[in-house]
């Protein structure tokens, strides 16, 4: 489920000589559900989609405990299910698409007059959930996870780019919410105005399935 932003493995079996192995039986919980925890399974090929949880900001400041930085009041996130095995166990899913939209964002950086634009790189990342709520997101091999800040400034338009090798976050079914917090991206570009890491917190909910609200299970 900033600037970015959700995100993880697809794990193939491959059964050569051994018989072939039993369905699950329909009673089996599938790890993502939708309607209720322990309700229907999320099916493979499902869309998962989430805006920012109502009243909170994505942010990208300069420290872990500073406020010093961007804040964006919308943005949304997709994810496609490409694994949803039966609980306890991991799904995975590919995110296709993480937007923020410019026009909520500001920043209160010294020298910087506005947000031009925030765009997440290098999509697909994948994404796992477990069955405890941990969520992790991966690039692929040998990409990175990348954001790509535009902002303006009395001198004119400048570019930050940060990177990081990987996002950790939590899924909560009390509000159907995906958390995370004070991830941290390293500046790769950009100038002296610039900060030279950026820690991402943002809150997303509800995640839904087709308007069906989605549970880990």
């Amino acid at each position: 489920m900033r600037t970015r932003t959700l995100l993880t493995l697809v794990g193939t079996v491959a059964a050569l000589s051994l018989p072939a192995v039993a369905p699950a039986s329909a009673a089996d919980t599938a790890v993502l559900t939708t309607g209720s925890a322990g309700g229907a399974a999320v099916a493979v090929g499902d869309t998962l989609t989430a805006p920012l949880a109502g009243g909170t900001h994505a942010t990208l400041y300069s420290s872990a405990t500073g406020t010093s930085g961007v804040s964006c009041a919308s943005s949304t996130f997709n994810a496609t299910v490409t694994d949803n095995p039966a609980a306890p166990g991991t799904a995975t899913e590919s995110v296709s698409g993480q937007t923020f939209d410019s026009s909520s964002c500001t920043s209160n950086v010294l020298g910087v007059t506005g947000v031009s634009s925030i765009t997440v790189d290098n999509l697909p990342y994948t994404t796992t959930v477990a069955s405890d709520g941990t969520l992790t997101v991966t690039p692929a091999s040998g990409s990175t996870i990348q954001t790509t800040v535009k902002l303006k400034t009395l001198l004119g338009s400048i570019t930050c780019v940060y990177q990081a090798p990987s996002l950790s976050g939590t899924a909560d079914n009390a509000d159907n919410s995906i958390n995370f917090t004070n991830q941290q991206f390293t500046k790769v570009s950009g100038s002296s105005l610039c900060f030279s890491s950026g820690y991402f917190t943002a809150k997303y909910a509800p995640v839904t399935d087709n308007g069906a609200t989605v549970y880990v299970n």
